[in-house]
């Protein structure tokens, strides 16, 4: 467990350091998946919100309403010439050339449909305020 935490940890720092840059995109409905109850999805969401503006994080939320141009598809991370999938049993590395331009092209689409900015704020507060009044809406 703490080693885990260690590496969260380091992973969080990488936000900081100005030699890295972060494209992110996720979906609305994250921000309602219930780990760790209310108050750890209210810190989160504060976290969220206090790095939301970092130059090294551009984040999208893609609206539960909005339209997306293909089918959802499992989680994923383009790190380069690589893309990481984690699994329940194990993480996978993608790194066929071919692979990767339809996860090039699928975070596209993904992006394109994500709000940022003042959009992506609203909806961490609308979220925030749903955890802070205990998960019940």
């Amino acid at each position: 467990m703490l080693a885990g935490v260690a590496k969260r940890m380091e992973r969080r720092r990488v936000l900081y350091d100005g030699e890295h840059r972060y494209d992110v995109v996720l979906g609305e409905q994250a921000l309602y998946t219930n780990v760790g109850g209310a108050e750890v999805m209210a810190e989160q969401i504060d976290r969220i919100l206090r790095d939301l503006d970092l130059p090294s994080l551009d984040l999208g939320i893609i609206a539960a309403s909005a339209p997306v141009d293909m089918c959802p598809v499992h989680a994923f991370s383009l790190h380069g010439d690589e893309v990481h999938l984690d699994l329940v049993s194990s993480g996978v590395k993608v790194t066929e050339p071919a692979e990767l331009a339809l996860y090039r092209k699928a975070f596209g689409r993904l992006s394109d449909a994500a709000l940022r900015g003042e959009g992506a704020r609203k909806l961490l507060h609308k979220a925030r305020d749903f955890w802070a009044e205990g998960g019940r809406g």
